[in-house]
Protein backbone atom coordinates (compact mmCIF):
# COMPACT_ATOMS: atom_id res chain seq x y z
CA UNK A 1 0.00 0.00 0.00
CA UNK A 2 1.27 3.33 -1.10
CA UNK A 3 1.74 6.01 1.94
CA UNK A 4 -0.75 8.38 0.10
CA UNK A 5 -3.34 5.76 0.24
CA UNK A 6 -2.38 5.09 3.86
CA UNK A 7 -3.04 8.26 5.10
CA UNK A 8 -5.90 8.56 3.57
CA UNK A 9 -7.28 5.73 5.03
CA UNK A 10 -6.37 6.79 8.47
CA UNK A 11 -7.92 10.88 7.56
CA UNK A 12 -11.35 9.06 6.73
CA UNK A 13 -14.55 10.92 8.59
CA UNK A 14 -16.83 8.87 10.51
CA UNK A 15 -19.23 10.30 8.81
CA UNK A 16 -21.89 8.53 5.77
CA UNK A 17 -20.94 8.63 2.34
CA UNK A 18 -19.61 6.53 -0.46
CA UNK A 19 -16.44 5.75 -1.77
CA UNK A 20 -14.37 5.41 -5.17
CA UNK A 21 -11.75 3.24 -5.56
CA UNK A 22 -9.12 3.48 -8.24
CA UNK A 23 -6.62 1.02 -9.83
CA UNK A 24 -3.10 2.33 -10.63
CA UNK A 25 -4.23 3.22 -14.09
CA UNK A 26 -6.46 6.24 -12.26
CA UNK A 27 -9.99 4.01 -13.48
CA UNK A 28 -12.82 3.61 -10.85
CA UNK A 29 -13.07 -0.10 -10.21
CA UNK A 30 -15.40 -0.02 -6.99
CA UNK A 31 -17.86 2.42 -5.56
CA UNK A 32 -19.36 1.55 -1.92
CA UNK A 33 -21.83 3.78 0.73
CA UNK A 34 -21.43 3.39 3.88
CA UNK A 35 -22.85 4.87 7.09
CA UNK A 36 -19.36 5.36 8.51
CA UNK A 37 -16.63 5.65 5.67
CA UNK A 38 -14.17 5.00 7.94
CA UNK A 39 -15.18 2.03 9.79
CA UNK A 40 -16.15 0.45 6.42
CA UNK A 41 -13.11 1.31 3.95
CA UNK A 42 -10.98 0.66 6.68
CA UNK A 43 -12.27 -3.34 7.09
CA UNK A 44 -11.18 -3.71 3.51
CA UNK A 45 -7.43 -3.58 4.35
CA UNK A 46 -7.43 -5.39 7.51
CA UNK A 47 -5.36 -8.48 7.68
CA UNK A 48 -8.34 -10.58 8.82
CA UNK A 49 -10.24 -9.06 5.19
CA UNK A 50 -6.99 -10.59 2.82
CA UNK A 51 -6.99 -13.93 4.61
CA UNK A 52 -10.54 -14.31 4.91
CA UNK A 53 -12.83 -12.60 2.45
CA UNK A 54 -13.98 -14.10 -1.22
CA UNK A 55 -11.07 -13.98 -3.85
CA UNK A 56 -12.99 -11.67 -5.80
CA UNK A 57 -12.85 -8.97 -2.85
CA UNK A 58 -9.49 -9.60 -2.36
CA UNK A 59 -8.53 -9.36 -6.07
CA UNK A 60 -9.88 -5.47 -5.70
CA UNK A 61 -8.27 -4.85 -2.30
CA UNK A 62 -5.20 -5.77 -4.05
CA UNK A 63 -5.74 -3.54 -7.41
CA UNK A 64 -6.43 -0.28 -5.36
CA UNK A 65 -3.98 2.36 -5.08
CA UNK A 66 -6.57 5.69 -4.47
CA UNK A 67 -9.22 6.68 -3.35
CA UNK A 68 -11.51 8.86 -2.80
CA UNK A 69 -14.62 9.39 -0.73
CA UNK A 70 -17.96 11.74 -0.82
CA UNK A 71 -19.67 12.73 2.85
CA UNK A 72 -23.19 13.03 2.79
CA UNK A 73 -25.87 13.70 5.34
CA UNK A 74 -27.31 10.25 5.95
CA UNK A 75 -27.89 7.11 4.60
CA UNK A 76 -30.64 7.28 2.27
CA UNK A 77 -28.68 9.88 0.57
CA UNK A 78 -25.39 7.57 0.37
CA UNK A 79 -27.70 4.87 -1.36
CA UNK A 80 -29.03 7.87 -3.88
CA UNK A 81 -25.42 8.68 -4.45
CA UNK A 82 -24.28 5.25 -4.92
CA UNK A 83 -26.72 4.12 -7.14
CA UNK A 84 -26.01 7.51 -9.30
CA UNK A 85 -21.82 6.91 -9.40
CA UNK A 86 -22.19 3.26 -10.14
CA UNK A 87 -24.97 4.13 -13.22
CA UNK A 88 -22.70 6.65 -14.73
CA UNK A 89 -18.71 4.87 -14.39
CA UNK A 90 -19.88 1.24 -14.11
CA UNK A 91 -17.21 -0.19 -11.84
CA UNK A 92 -15.80 -3.49 -13.01
CA UNK A 93 -15.87 -5.07 -9.45
CA UNK A 94 -19.27 -3.71 -8.53
CA UNK A 95 -20.39 -5.83 -11.63
CA UNK A 96 -18.42 -9.32 -10.42
CA UNK A 97 -19.30 -8.30 -6.65
CA UNK A 98 -23.13 -7.99 -7.43
CA UNK A 99 -22.58 -5.58 -4.39
CA UNK A 100 -25.57 -2.75 -6.10
CA UNK A 101 -27.74 -3.39 -3.10
CA UNK A 102 -31.20 -1.12 -3.07
CA UNK A 103 -33.80 -0.48 -0.55
CA UNK A 104 -37.25 -1.70 -0.66
CA UNK A 105 -40.04 -0.11 -2.84
CA UNK A 106 -43.86 -0.75 -3.43
CA UNK A 107 -44.54 -1.31 -7.20
CA UNK A 108 -48.50 -0.89 -8.40
CA UNK A 109 -48.91 -1.96 -11.99
CA UNK A 110 -52.10 -0.69 -12.97
CA UNK A 111 -51.86 -2.58 -16.23
CA UNK A 112 -52.50 -5.71 -14.84
CA UNK A 113 -55.43 -7.70 -15.11
CA UNK A 114 -55.73 -7.85 -11.16
CA UNK A 115 -53.68 -5.17 -10.00
CA UNK A 116 -52.14 -5.82 -6.94
CA UNK A 117 -49.12 -4.06 -4.57
CA UNK A 118 -45.41 -5.68 -4.38
CA UNK A 119 -41.95 -4.99 -3.11
CA UNK A 120 -39.27 -4.89 -5.60
CA UNK A 121 -35.66 -3.05 -5.04
CA UNK A 122 -35.40 -2.05 -8.83
CA UNK A 123 -37.36 0.39 -10.21
CA UNK A 124 -38.12 0.36 -13.90
CA UNK A 125 -39.38 2.56 -16.64
CA UNK A 126 -42.20 -0.01 -17.27
CA UNK A 127 -45.51 2.07 -16.37
CA UNK A 128 -46.05 0.91 -13.15
CA UNK A 129 -46.56 3.57 -10.45
CA UNK A 130 -43.79 3.08 -7.74
CA UNK A 131 -43.50 4.50 -3.96
CA UNK A 132 -39.58 4.51 -2.37
CA UNK A 133 -37.46 3.23 -2.06
CA UNK A 134 -37.32 3.63 1.47
CA UNK A 135 -34.38 3.01 3.87
CA UNK A 136 -36.58 0.91 6.41
CA UNK A 137 -38.06 -2.59 4.72
CA UNK A 138 -39.90 -3.05 7.74
CA UNK A 139 -41.75 0.34 7.39
CA UNK A 140 -42.45 -0.85 3.68
CA UNK A 141 -44.01 -4.24 4.51
CA UNK A 142 -45.99 -2.42 7.40
CA UNK A 143 -47.40 -0.21 4.98
CA UNK A 144 -47.76 -3.11 2.44
CA UNK A 145 -49.94 -5.32 5.10
CA UNK A 146 -51.74 -2.25 6.05
CA UNK A 147 -52.41 -1.51 2.72
CA UNK A 148 -53.71 -4.89 1.57
CA UNK A 149 -55.74 -4.92 4.35
CA UNK A 150 -57.89 -1.99 4.47
CA UNK A 151 -58.88 -1.66 0.79
CA UNK A 152 -59.21 -4.79 0.44
CA UNK A 153 -56.34 -5.53 -2.37
CA UNK A 154 -55.24 -9.27 -3.03
CA UNK A 155 -51.82 -10.68 -2.23
CA UNK A 156 -52.04 -13.63 -4.47
CA UNK A 157 -49.35 -14.14 -7.19
CA UNK A 158 -50.91 -15.07 -10.50
CA UNK A 159 -51.57 -12.80 -12.73
CA UNK A 160 -54.90 -13.41 -13.43
CA UNK A 161 -56.52 -15.54 -10.29
CA UNK A 162 -59.68 -18.00 -10.54
CA UNK A 163 -61.86 -19.66 -9.03
CA UNK A 164 -58.72 -22.79 -8.97
CA UNK A 165 -56.67 -20.14 -7.15
CA UNK A 166 -58.92 -19.54 -4.80
CA UNK A 167 -59.32 -22.89 -3.49
CA UNK A 168 -56.16 -22.33 -2.34
CA UNK A 169 -56.35 -19.31 -0.58
CA UNK A 170 -58.16 -17.93 2.72
CA UNK A 171 -56.83 -14.34 2.37
CA UNK A 172 -60.88 -13.46 2.17
CA UNK A 173 -60.83 -14.39 5.57
CA UNK A 174 -57.86 -13.62 7.16
CA UNK A 175 -56.48 -10.52 5.49
CA UNK A 176 -59.98 -9.24 4.66
CA UNK A 177 -58.99 -9.88 0.85
CA UNK A 178 -62.21 -8.74 -1.39
CA UNK A 179 -61.54 -11.82 -3.74
CA UNK A 180 -62.08 -10.47 -7.70
CA UNK A 181 -61.22 -13.93 -8.16
CA UNK A 182 -64.46 -15.39 -7.78
CA UNK A 183 -66.35 -11.96 -8.61
CA UNK A 184 -67.01 -11.26 -4.77
CA UNK A 185 -66.24 -7.38 -5.91
CA UNK A 186 -66.79 -6.75 -9.66
CA UNK A 187 -63.86 -5.80 -11.45
CA UNK A 188 -64.38 -1.90 -11.69
CA UNK A 189 -65.13 -2.15 -7.78
CA UNK A 190 -61.45 -3.59 -7.14
CA UNK A 191 -60.08 -0.92 -9.86
CA UNK A 192 -61.36 1.31 -7.21
CA UNK A 193 -59.92 0.27 -4.18
CA UNK A 194 -56.49 0.09 -5.95
CA UNK A 195 -57.30 3.63 -7.54
CA UNK A 196 -57.83 4.58 -3.76
CA UNK A 197 -54.83 2.37 -1.85
CA UNK A 198 -52.54 4.54 -4.52
CA UNK A 199 -53.76 7.39 -3.73
CA UNK A 200 -53.22 6.90 -0.41
CA UNK A 201 -49.27 6.16 -0.90
CA UNK A 202 -48.92 8.81 -2.48
CA UNK A 203 -50.37 11.16 0.10
CA UNK A 204 -53.57 12.28 -0.75
CA UNK A 205 -55.57 9.93 1.71
CA UNK A 206 -53.86 11.85 5.12
CA UNK A 207 -56.96 11.26 6.92
CA UNK A 208 -56.80 7.70 7.09
CA UNK A 209 -53.27 7.93 8.84
CA UNK A 210 -55.53 10.07 11.81
CA UNK A 211 -57.86 6.67 11.79
CA UNK A 212 -55.14 4.21 12.64
CA UNK A 213 -53.77 7.40 15.72
CA UNK A 214 -57.48 7.15 17.32
CA UNK A 215 -58.07 3.15 17.06
CA UNK A 216 -54.63 3.30 19.12
CA UNK A 217 -55.75 5.82 21.60
CA UNK A 218 -58.80 4.19 22.06
CA UNK A 219 -57.18 0.60 22.93
CA UNK A 220 -54.96 2.31 24.99
CA UNK A 221 -57.72 3.54 26.91
CA UNK A 222 -59.28 0.56 27.44
CA UNK A 223 -56.04 -0.99 28.45
CA UNK A 224 -55.78 -3.11 25.11
CA UNK A 225 -51.64 -2.59 25.16
CA UNK A 226 -50.91 -4.97 22.93
CA UNK A 227 -53.45 -3.74 20.55
CA UNK A 228 -52.28 -0.21 21.07
CA UNK A 229 -48.88 -1.09 20.36
CA UNK A 230 -49.35 -2.71 17.19
CA UNK A 231 -51.57 -0.14 16.03
CA UNK A 232 -48.41 2.50 17.29
CA UNK A 233 -46.39 0.84 15.48
CA UNK A 234 -48.56 0.73 12.36
CA UNK A 235 -49.28 4.48 12.54
CA UNK A 236 -45.54 5.05 12.72
CA UNK A 237 -44.67 3.22 9.60
CA UNK A 238 -47.57 4.93 8.14
CA UNK A 239 -46.43 8.18 8.70
CA UNK A 240 -42.68 7.51 7.89
CA UNK A 241 -43.48 6.49 4.30
CA UNK A 242 -46.18 9.10 3.59
CA UNK A 243 -43.99 12.05 5.17
CA UNK A 244 -41.96 11.25 2.12
CA UNK A 245 -43.95 11.29 -0.43
CA UNK A 246 -46.48 13.34 0.63
CA UNK A 247 -46.13 16.68 -1.13
CA UNK A 248 -49.06 19.18 -0.28
CA UNK A 249 -49.53 21.98 -2.41
CA UNK A 250 -50.30 25.00 -0.19
CA UNK A 251 -51.61 28.04 -2.35
CA UNK A 252 -48.94 30.61 -2.57
CA UNK A 253 -50.47 33.09 -0.62
CA UNK A 254 -50.80 30.56 2.77
CA UNK A 255 -47.08 30.07 2.14
CA UNK A 256 -46.57 33.43 2.08
CA UNK A 257 -48.41 34.25 4.87
CA UNK A 258 -46.83 31.39 6.88
CA UNK A 259 -43.30 32.30 6.16
CA UNK A 260 -43.50 35.84 6.91
CA UNK A 261 -45.14 34.06 9.95
CA UNK A 262 -41.49 32.67 11.32
CA UNK A 263 -39.81 35.69 10.48
CA UNK A 264 -41.61 37.51 12.69
CA UNK A 265 -41.21 34.81 15.56
CA UNK A 266 -37.32 34.41 14.79
CA UNK A 267 -37.26 38.14 15.85
CA UNK A 268 -38.91 37.23 19.24
CA UNK A 269 -37.13 33.77 19.58
CA UNK A 270 -33.33 35.25 18.69
CA UNK A 271 -33.87 38.81 20.46
CA UNK A 272 -33.42 41.07 17.23
CA UNK A 273 -34.77 44.20 17.06
CA UNK A 274 -36.50 43.85 14.38
CA UNK A 275 -38.01 41.38 11.92
CA UNK A 276 -35.01 39.96 9.92
CA UNK A 277 -36.60 40.22 6.32
CA UNK A 278 -33.63 39.02 4.48
CA UNK A 279 -31.88 36.21 5.73
CA UNK A 280 -28.88 35.00 4.25
CA UNK A 281 -27.35 31.19 4.91
CA UNK A 282 -24.15 29.54 4.21
CA UNK A 283 -22.98 25.75 4.15
CA UNK A 284 -19.30 24.71 3.07
CA UNK A 285 -18.77 20.95 1.02
CA UNK A 286 -15.53 19.85 0.65
CA UNK A 287 -14.19 16.50 -0.19
CA UNK A 288 -10.99 15.91 2.10
CA UNK A 289 -9.98 19.25 1.83
CA UNK A 290 -9.97 19.28 -2.20
CA UNK A 291 -13.09 21.35 -4.19
CA UNK A 292 -13.38 23.24 -1.46
CA UNK A 293 -16.95 25.13 -1.87
CA UNK A 294 -19.87 26.88 0.11
CA UNK A 295 -23.02 28.39 -1.19
CA UNK A 296 -24.98 31.34 0.32
CA UNK A 297 -28.32 31.17 -0.41
CA UNK A 298 -31.16 34.22 0.54
CA UNK A 299 -34.79 34.51 1.56
CA UNK A 300 -36.97 37.49 1.58
CA UNK A 301 -39.73 37.31 4.30
CA UNK A 302 -38.77 33.78 4.79
CA UNK A 303 -39.46 32.56 1.41
CA UNK A 304 -36.03 31.65 -0.56
CA UNK A 305 -34.91 34.28 -3.59
CA UNK A 306 -33.25 32.12 -6.21
CA UNK A 307 -31.65 35.19 -7.61
CA UNK A 308 -29.51 36.26 -4.90
CA UNK A 309 -27.97 32.65 -4.80
CA UNK A 310 -23.84 32.49 -4.89
CA UNK A 311 -21.34 29.98 -5.02
CA UNK A 312 -17.52 30.27 -3.50
CA UNK A 313 -14.63 28.41 -4.26
CA UNK A 314 -12.40 28.31 -1.06
CA UNK A 315 -9.37 30.21 -2.00
CA UNK A 316 -7.15 30.78 1.11
CA UNK A 317 -7.94 27.66 3.29
CA UNK A 318 -5.54 24.25 2.98
CA UNK A 319 -7.44 21.00 4.00
CA UNK A 320 -11.02 20.65 5.49
CA UNK A 321 -10.98 23.13 7.41
CA UNK A 322 -15.05 24.61 7.98
CA UNK A 323 -14.64 27.15 10.45
CA UNK A 324 -11.52 29.31 8.33
CA UNK A 325 -13.40 28.26 4.92
CA UNK A 326 -16.82 29.53 6.43
CA UNK A 327 -14.73 32.95 7.54
CA UNK A 328 -13.07 33.90 4.29
CA UNK A 329 -16.53 33.46 2.28
CA UNK A 330 -17.83 35.26 4.79
CA UNK A 331 -14.89 38.27 4.43
CA UNK A 332 -15.32 38.21 0.74
CA UNK A 333 -19.38 38.67 0.52
CA UNK A 334 -19.96 41.15 3.31
CA UNK A 335 -16.76 42.99 2.26
CA UNK A 336 -18.00 43.13 -1.12
CA UNK A 337 -21.31 44.54 -0.07
CA UNK A 338 -19.74 46.83 2.62
CA UNK A 339 -17.66 48.46 -0.48
CA UNK A 340 -20.72 48.72 -3.06
CA UNK A 341 -23.00 50.03 -0.12
CA UNK A 342 -25.95 47.63 -0.82
CA UNK A 343 -28.19 46.33 1.87
CA UNK A 344 -26.90 43.90 4.73
CA UNK A 345 -29.39 41.23 5.77
CA UNK A 346 -31.19 41.10 9.10
CA UNK A 347 -30.17 37.80 9.82
CA UNK A 348 -26.92 35.40 8.94
CA UNK A 349 -27.15 31.56 9.13
CA UNK A 350 -24.29 29.47 9.40
CA UNK A 351 -25.40 26.25 8.81
CA UNK A 352 -22.70 24.35 11.17
CA UNK A 353 -22.21 24.68 15.11
CA UNK A 354 -20.27 27.21 17.22
CA UNK A 355 -16.59 26.87 15.87
CA UNK A 356 -18.47 28.03 12.52
CA UNK A 357 -20.40 31.00 14.14
CA UNK A 358 -17.67 32.13 15.96
CA UNK A 359 -15.12 32.35 12.80
CA UNK A 360 -18.30 34.36 10.70
CA UNK A 361 -18.31 36.76 13.58
CA UNK A 362 -14.69 37.26 14.13
CA UNK A 363 -15.19 38.14 10.11
CA UNK A 364 -17.98 40.49 10.61
CA UNK A 365 -15.87 42.31 13.49
CA UNK A 366 -12.73 42.60 11.40
CA UNK A 367 -14.86 44.47 8.49
CA UNK A 368 -16.46 46.89 11.03
CA UNK A 369 -20.41 44.98 10.62
CA UNK A 370 -22.39 44.52 13.20
CA UNK A 371 -25.02 41.90 11.55
CA UNK A 372 -26.84 39.68 13.87
CA UNK A 373 -25.72 35.66 13.19
CA UNK A 374 -26.63 32.56 14.20
CA UNK A 375 -25.66 28.99 13.61
CA UNK A 376 -28.04 26.28 12.92
CA UNK A 377 -26.90 22.36 14.25
CA UNK A 378 -27.93 19.26 12.58
CA UNK A 379 -27.98 16.74 14.66
CA UNK A 380 -31.05 18.52 17.06
CA UNK A 381 -31.93 21.21 15.05
CA UNK A 382 -30.93 23.19 17.54
CA UNK A 383 -30.54 27.35 16.99
CA UNK A 384 -26.61 28.14 18.52
CA UNK A 385 -26.66 31.54 19.17
CA UNK A 386 -23.69 32.14 21.71
CA UNK A 387 -24.45 34.04 24.00
CA UNK A 388 -23.08 34.19 27.89
CA UNK A 389 -25.55 32.02 29.82
CA UNK A 390 -27.28 30.70 26.65
CA UNK A 391 -25.77 28.70 23.92
CA UNK A 392 -28.51 27.26 22.26
CA UNK A 393 -32.01 27.47 21.40
CA UNK A 394 -34.71 24.72 20.86
CA UNK A 395 -38.18 25.61 19.58
CA UNK A 396 -40.96 23.05 18.46
CA UNK A 397 -40.26 21.55 15.02
CA UNK A 398 -43.52 22.33 13.83
CA UNK A 399 -43.22 26.63 14.52
CA UNK A 400 -43.28 28.80 11.44
CA UNK A 401 -39.44 30.31 12.60
CA UNK A 402 -37.58 27.02 12.63
CA UNK A 403 -39.17 25.72 9.26
CA UNK A 404 -37.89 29.14 7.91
CA UNK A 405 -34.37 28.27 9.06
CA UNK A 406 -34.43 24.88 7.96
CA UNK A 407 -35.69 25.49 4.51
CA UNK A 408 -32.86 28.20 3.99
CA UNK A 409 -29.93 25.76 5.86
CA UNK A 410 -31.16 22.60 3.28
CA UNK A 411 -30.66 25.17 0.34
CA UNK A 412 -27.69 26.02 1.25
CA UNK A 413 -26.40 22.28 1.93
CA UNK A 414 -28.01 21.46 -1.57
CA UNK A 415 -26.81 24.27 -3.57
CA UNK A 416 -23.33 23.47 -2.05
CA UNK A 417 -23.02 20.14 -2.69
CA UNK A 418 -24.75 20.45 -6.09
CA UNK A 419 -21.61 22.82 -7.08
CA UNK A 420 -18.92 20.26 -5.11
CA UNK A 421 -20.33 17.52 -7.33
CA UNK A 422 -19.78 19.68 -10.50
CA UNK A 423 -16.31 19.81 -9.90
CA UNK A 424 -15.78 16.51 -8.26
CA UNK A 425 -17.21 14.79 -11.73
CA UNK A 426 -15.27 17.08 -13.65
CA UNK A 427 -11.83 16.44 -12.00
CA UNK A 428 -13.05 12.71 -12.17
CA UNK A 429 -13.18 13.20 -15.91
CA UNK A 430 -10.25 15.00 -16.13
CA UNK A 431 -8.10 12.86 -14.72
CA UNK A 432 -8.46 9.94 -17.14
CA UNK A 433 -6.08 12.49 -19.33
CA UNK A 434 -3.70 12.15 -16.95
CA UNK A 435 -3.27 8.41 -17.30
CA UNK A 436 -2.28 8.19 -21.12
CA UNK A 437 0.91 8.44 -22.39
CA UNK A 438 2.18 11.44 -24.24
CA UNK A 439 -0.59 13.69 -23.17
CA UNK A 440 1.41 16.54 -20.57
CA UNK A 441 -0.09 19.37 -19.87
CA UNK A 442 0.05 21.18 -22.48
CA UNK A 443 -1.79 18.93 -24.50
CA UNK A 444 -4.36 18.34 -22.15
CA UNK A 445 -4.82 22.12 -21.61
CA UNK A 446 -4.98 22.17 -25.50
CA UNK A 447 -7.89 19.27 -25.57
CA UNK A 448 -9.54 21.18 -22.82
CA UNK A 449 -9.86 24.22 -24.13
CA UNK A 450 -10.81 23.11 -27.63
CA UNK A 451 -13.57 21.07 -26.18
CA UNK A 452 -14.68 22.71 -23.59
CA UNK A 453 -14.67 20.21 -21.20
CA UNK A 454 -13.83 16.21 -20.98
CA UNK A 455 -17.50 15.78 -21.37
CA UNK A 456 -17.72 17.37 -24.59
CA UNK A 457 -14.27 14.70 -25.51
CA UNK A 458 -16.13 11.84 -24.73
CA UNK A 459 -18.75 12.40 -27.26
CA UNK A 460 -16.16 13.68 -29.72
CA UNK A 461 -14.93 11.33 -33.21
CA UNK A 462 -11.18 10.05 -33.34
CA UNK A 463 -11.44 12.62 -36.66
CA UNK A 464 -12.42 15.89 -34.28
CA UNK A 465 -9.44 14.63 -31.76
CA UNK A 466 -6.94 14.73 -34.47
CA UNK A 467 -8.27 18.43 -35.69
CA UNK A 468 -6.94 19.67 -31.84
CA UNK A 469 -3.32 20.66 -32.46
CA UNK A 470 -0.41 18.43 -31.36
CA UNK A 471 -2.62 15.48 -31.33
CA UNK A 472 -1.60 12.59 -34.06
CA UNK A 473 -3.71 9.40 -34.34
CA UNK A 474 -2.38 7.07 -31.90
CA UNK A 475 -2.60 9.70 -29.18
CA UNK A 476 -6.30 10.46 -30.75
CA UNK A 477 -7.05 6.58 -30.13
CA UNK A 478 -6.15 6.27 -26.64
CA UNK A 479 -7.81 9.88 -25.68
CA UNK A 480 -10.78 8.04 -27.16
CA UNK A 481 -10.61 4.63 -25.32
CA UNK A 482 -9.44 6.38 -21.96
CA UNK A 483 -12.79 8.95 -22.35
CA UNK A 484 -15.16 6.83 -23.27
CA UNK A 485 -14.50 4.39 -20.23
CA UNK A 486 -14.06 7.31 -17.86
Amino acid sequence: MNPELKQKLRDLPDKPGCYLMRDRKGAIIYIGKAISLRKRVQSYFRPYTMRNAAPKVRSMVNSVVDMEVVVVRNEAEALLTEGSLIKQYKPRFNILLRDDKRYLALKADPQAPVPRLSTCRIIRNDGASYFGPFPSSVVVRTVLDFVEKRYGLRKCTPLQPDQETYKHCMNDIIRFCSAPCIQRVSEAEYREKFEEACAFLRGERLAVIEEVKALMEEAAEKHQYEKAASYRDTWIALRKMVKQRSRIKTPPEIQRAEALKGVHELQTVIGLPDPPHRIEGFDISNLFGTHSVASMVVSNDGIPDKRYYRRFRIKTVEGADDPRSMAEVVTRHYKRLRDEKKEMPGLIMIDGGITQLRASREALRSLGLDIPAIGLAKQMEEIVVDRENQQSIFIPHDTAALKVLIRLRDEAHRFAVDYHRRLRNRTIRESALDEIPGVGPAKKAALLKHFGSVYRLARAGIEEIIAVPGIDMKIAMAIHRAVKNS
